[in-house]
């Protein structure tokens, strides 16, 4: 996930891996030494990862809106899955879930209610139509890229 894992808003630091903190936004960072091969079975490579770390980025600067991505299985109801995972996230009020439940085959957006008026349907309607041109051709981190950038570039300055 590129806006870091979900996680209860509190967490110990005496349960984090050496090297791992939790960041004001929530997010759990951690080092990783040059040279030592990744442990984990990790879904996308550190290149795909660092350009959607750019990209959410970025679209949170431009937009002073948060932006959140969540791949995974949102349940047998999508929307009601998506639902249920956006209050979770970091700064849900001011921000903007894309959730991807590659499954189901399905993209659902979510926005928080101090920026409903900026992320309008229009605006969510552009980013999943951005995000599944790329999904259909098996590239997960493009189309959430494409749903980031397409999703900013529309979002109403503050």
């Amino acid at each position: 996930m590129a806006s870091g894992d979900l996680i209860p808003a509190t967490v110990s630091a005496d349960n984090l891996p050496v090297g791992s903190v939790v960041t004001a936004s929530g997010r759990i960072s951690g080092v990783h030494r040059v040279g030592e091969p990744f442990t984990d079975d990790l879904p996308f490579t550190t290149d795909e990862l660092v350009r959607l770390d750019d990209a959410l980025t970025e679209g949170t600067r431009k937009t002073k809106v948060r932006f959140n991505a969540y791949v995974g299985d949102l349940g047998e109801n999508t929307a009601a899955g998506a639902d249920a995972l956006f209050p979770t996230t970091p700064e849900a009020e001011r921000s903007v879930l894309i959730a991807v439940s590659p499954n189901q085959r399905t993209v659902e957006i979510r926005s928080g209610r101090a920026v409903a008026k900026r992320v309008t349907d229009r605006v969510a309607q552009l980013g999943a139509t951005a995000a599944v041109s790329s999904f259909g051709d098996g590239d997960l981190i493009d189309g959430l890229v494409s749903a980031i950038r397409v999703m900013s570039a529309a979002i109403a300055s503050p």
